[in-house]
């Protein structure tokens, strides 16, 4: 049958929600279904509709090849596939399936495939009262001695059930009752302890056997029952009971005595003789704890050890050892036993309070753990002593019996040792001791004790110039030992100025990682070095800190090239160089000088000769860039000398600059006169004919006037220069030599120059002679004609005076 059986519709709302509840937890199982059947039905007996009960169609079942699989080696039930149902394939007893077990069951699975279903079926086995009660034995033989007194109680085997429930043993009774009745008592397991009561004497002269039925009966439906014989033979009246050598027994034994272990001996004796006179002993009344622990020897009252004696359980034992004779009388004595403990039970450890975490600033005396030590032996196998190891900075205390605390015992340091392990021992004072141990761990937390600390207190390091914004100069790095937030470490910039300037527009720091980072391009030759100091900051509460001060010295580059001092390039005059045709080999022409702002190998330079108009007449030092003549110079040298000399430094890649150095190869001024118009007329046309362009067609619309003013002017400026000329046969230059000064005296700089005049009363035929400072001689030429004709003519009004100096020669 189904667990929830259709009801119709006819009686009433009620069974209808009854229906629906069912329905509903049939949904819920979602591929199981449960039956009932009694147990001994006949095979082939219907046990439910299994197609209906799990909504499937019965060609489901067939074109699934629905079958039963079961997991024992028996099949209970086997499957219609045609009709969809489920059948009892072979008898079920509930007795051979469960036993007593309740309630019963047994469950297989339905496989069904294409596509693969399975569902798992339930069938409870109800119990049918199908077993009778049956005792042991059929019969039961009984000696009683005719002087047993009213109330002497007999036991009785008790009658056995495999049903369960009602069908089980529901009752006994005993017949005929005229000299006994019965009782039954209820065990706390459940079983039944059967005695027959003696109620009225029994004489054996008036009836020497009594014959007693006893009947169990179930409460199964028809009721079942099964009975036993009682054969009581009434014997002859024993006049002397057995009497025990002693009513009180004491022995000792120790805990874990091996089986067989003799306690001690129970002895008794009895006046009569014969069959009367032999005593036979036995335990009675015992406790159950200690059933099987004691055995006696039927015969010679000796007590032995037949069980697990601990003394933990039990420290005593009280056995009553019964002496019978074969007359039915019988003596008790009582057995007192004594348990020896033994050292059998190791020390136990049991943490009532601990805590796995102290702070390091705890000062001495901090409790950590509160432990209970018990040893369940006693007297010395009981005591024991506790410790822990001396390597760490704790110790051990007892505050009350059995209970011991952990205390710290010097200040701690988790930058030290950032963990303990306790190993707590416990050993009692048997013999031999037992011993037991346990670890603990004990983590220290960290207090912000450590500021951050710098590899080192100051840090120089180089920053190449002209480097670009954002240049990571380097990383700086501070280590702290505390623990988390107390270990993370900021960076920051001490407030400072250099230069006038906030160190934080010179470099900054990035708060998490120490990078240095330039903000700005530096020049070495605006600052060689700076420092600041950075600031190293944990995270704790208060911060700790600590200072490294960084210094940073800029690293020269070449990006200056080098500047040439002299000669001065200029667009209003020509420097030209006098050499005269007279000089010799190694003659000093000039110097050039030149300076780089760069420092080092940087600033370190070297001249060369990069063009010359004849490059077999000069050279220049490679070191002081002094120009001098290779070879004597001669009547076939060109007047003008145009030297390209190139200055360079010795940076990587090198920088350099070019000076022109003009020249002029001649031993009297008229000779350099000739060639100064064209020589200056040359620079000034390259130099200036952007300019003359520009200033041409600003002034077409006045050309005409130009031109006149023009014409005029140089006819005017011809006619006074051959007048002078004419009227004066020396070859007079003006010469204003630039106020240098050579303090090297190498005679490369310009030295300042005195004339010496001599004339006589008639000017135009004096000689004049000019003295030299025995250097070179320095020519300045106006790119203006006019501006060199009114030099000569101020020389000449100078010589004219009446009150120069004159020498007559």
């Amino acid at each position: 049958m189904m667990a929830c059986l259709w009801i119709p519709a006819r009686r009433g709302r009620w069974q209808a929600l009854f229906v629906t509840l069912c329905l509903f937890e049939l949904s819920s199982v979602a591929g199981q279904a449960r039956y009932s059947v009694p147990e001994e039905q006949a095979e082939g007996s219907f046990v439910g509709n299994i197609a209906r009960d799990l909504g499937l169609d019965v060609t489901r079942l067939i074109s699934g090849k629905a079958r039963i699989i079961t997991k024992g080696s028996r099949q209970y039930v086997d499957l219609n596939r045609d009709k969809g149902s489920l059948v009892i394939k072979e008898r079920i007893d509930r007795e051979e399936l469960c036993g007593k077990t309740t309630p019963c069951s047994f469950s297989f699975e339905l496989i069904l495939e294409n596509p693969i279903q399975l569902y798992r079926v339930t069938v409870e086995v109800i119990d049918i009262n199908d077993n009778s009660p049956s005792f042991p034995k059929g019969e039961i033989h009984l000696n009683i001695v005719e002087s047993v007194t009213s109330g002497t109680r007999f036991s009785l085997e008790s009658a056995d059930d495999p049903d369960v429930g009602i069908n089980d043993i529901q009752k006994y009774v005993l017949t005929p009752s005229d000299h006994f009745k019965l009782e039954v008592q209820i065990q706390p397991d459940g079983g039944k302890f059967i005695e027959m009561v003696l109620q009225t004497p029994l004489d054996r002269e008036k009836e020497e056997t009594h014959n007693l039925v006893l009947i169990a009966s179930d409460g199964g439906e028809p009721h079942r029952s099964g009975t036993v014989r009682i054969h009581i033979t009434v014997l002859d009246a024993n006049d002397n009971a057995p009497v025990c050598s002693q009513p009180v027994y004491k022995a000792e034994v120790k805990e874990n005595s091996p089986t067989g272990t003799v306690v001690t001996s129970v002895s008794a004796t009895d006046a009569d003789k014969g069959v009367y006179g032999e005593v036979t002993f036995s335990i009675s009344h015992v406790a159950k704890e200690s059933k099987h622990i004691f055995e006696v020897n039927i015969k010679t009252g000796e007590l032995k050890v037949a069980g697990n004696l601990d003394f933990e359980k039990s420290k005593t034992f009280q056995l009553n050892v019964k002496a019978s004779d074969h007359g039915g009388h019988s003596d008790t004595c009582k057995v007192i036993i004594q348990i020896i403990d033994e050292n059998d039970n190791i020390p136990t450890i049991q943490l009532m309070s601990f805590s796995n975490s102290i702070s390091e600033d705890s000062p001495p005396g901090t409790t950590i753990a509160v432990m209970n030590v018990d040893d369940e032996d006693s007297d010395g196998n009981g005591v024991v002593k506790c410790s822990i190891n001396s390597d760490i900075p704790f110790k051990i205390e007892s505050s009350l019996t059995g209970y011991y605390t952990i205390v710290t015992e010097d200040y701690l340091d988790r930058e030290n040792i950032p963990e303990y392990n306790i190993t707590i021992t416990v050993s009692d004072q048997g013999s031999p001791p037992l011993t037991s141990s346990k670890n603990i761990n004990v983590k220290i937390s960290d207090v912000n004790d450590s500021p951050p600390r710098f590899e080192q207190s100051e840090y120089i390091k180089t920053l190449p110039e002209n480097n670009s914004p954002g240049f990571s100069v380097f990383t700086l790095s501070a280590s702290d030992s505390d623990w988390g937030q107390n270990a993370r470490v900021s960076y920051f910039l001490e407030e400072k100025e250099i230069n006038g300037a906030a160190v934080t527009s010179l470099v900054s720091v990035n708060s998490e990682n120490g990078v240095i980072h330039a903000v700005r391009s530096f020049d070495y030759e605006q600052i060689k070095w700076f420092e600041f100091n950075v600031t190293a900051r944990d995270a704790g509460s208060p911060p700790l800190s600590s200072v490294a001060t960084v210094k940073i010295l800029i690293q020269d580059q070449n990006d200056n090239p080098p500047q040439v001092l002299y000669p001065v390039q200029t667009g209003g005059s020509l420097v030209a160089e006098m050499v005269p045709r007279s000089a010799d080999v190694g003659y000093l022409v000039t110097k050039v000088v030149a300076v780089d702002v760069d420092s080092g190998q940087n600033a370190w330079l070297s001249y060369k000769l990069q063009k010359a108009t004849d490059r077999a007449l000069f050279e220049v030092g490679l070191q002081n860039g002094e120009i001098r003549t290779i070879r004597q110079v001669t009547d076939k040298d060109a007047v003008k000398q145009r030297l390209s000399v190139i200055v360079e430094d010795n940076g990587q890649p090198s920088r350099s600059a070019t000076v022109i150095v003009n020249v002029v190869v001649a031993d009297s001024f008229p000779e350099v006169l000739s060639e100064f118009t064209d020589f200056t007329q040359d620079k000034e046309y390259n130099d200036n004919l952007t300019f003359y362009l520009v200033l041409a067609l600003a002034v077409v619309s006045f050309l005409f006037i130009t031109c006149l003013v023009v014409i005029i002017s140089v006819k005017i400026y011809r006619w006074r220069q051959s007048r002078i000329m004419f009227h004066s046969n020396l070859p007079v230059i003006p010469y204003y030599p630039p106020r240098y000064s050579d303090t090297l005296g190498t005679g490369t700089l310009q030295h300042v120059y005195n004339y010496e005049v001599c004339r006589t009363t008639d000017s135009r035929k004096s000689d004049c002679k000019f003295g030299g400072a025995g250097s070179q001689n320095v020519l300045i030429m106006d790119p203006s004609s006019t501006g060199t004709m009114q030099r000569i003519q101020s020389e000449k009004s100078i010589l004219d005076e009446p009150d120069s100096p004159l020498e007559v020669s």
